[in-house]
């Protein structure tokens, strides 16, 4: 994207515009916000119905922030994008959280490998971090995407 004039927008520009884009286009009366900060840039949209950018699950948020990464870090190495809408990763984070510490006790209690379920991998990656400041349980994924799952394993 290019604004008048043809001069290159900064990368937190570029974000802005895309969600601003798509909160036109799903006709929501919302408010985007971005920051850049800590190696990260992030979008947000809040307002009457940003949900619909949620989607089931999370899977159109999960698109937008595929797109966004492309779209808006073509060329820009280890700058990481994340999209939100409507406090969806706050919450979703919540429950990744208990869902790993009931893997983590289940998998330290039966002493064996517990698998979660498939998620994607924003969410992997979530959970490995989470769970490796815990220092008492391991993690590693497999399988293929879109099946690709988190498997906990106690350590020795």
């Amino acid at each position: 994207m290019s604004n008048e004039g043809d001069e290159e927008l900064s990368a937190e520009e570029e974000l802005h515009d895309l969600l601003e884009t798509l909160v036109e286009a799903f006709d929501i009366d919302a408010e985007v916000t971005t920051t850049l900060g800590n190696g990260e840039l992030r979008g947000t949209v809040e307002g009457n119905g940003a949900d619909a950018l949620v989607g089931e699950h999370g899977s159109v948020l999960e698109a937008i922030q595929h797109l966004a990464q492309r779209i808006v870090l073509r060329g820009a190495d280890g700058l990481r994008v994340v999209v939100d809408a409507d406090g969806y990763r706050a919450s979703r984070e919540e429950s990744l959280r208990d869902e790993a510490d009931e893997a983590a006790e289940r998998a330290l209690d039966e002493g064996r490998a517990v698998p979660l379920r498939a998620m994607p991998a924003s969410e992997r990656r979530f959970v490995h971090e989470y769970l490796r400041e815990r220092g008492d349980v391991s993690t590693h994924s497999e399988g293929d995407e879109p099946r690709r799952r988190l498997i906990v394993t106690p350590e020795p």
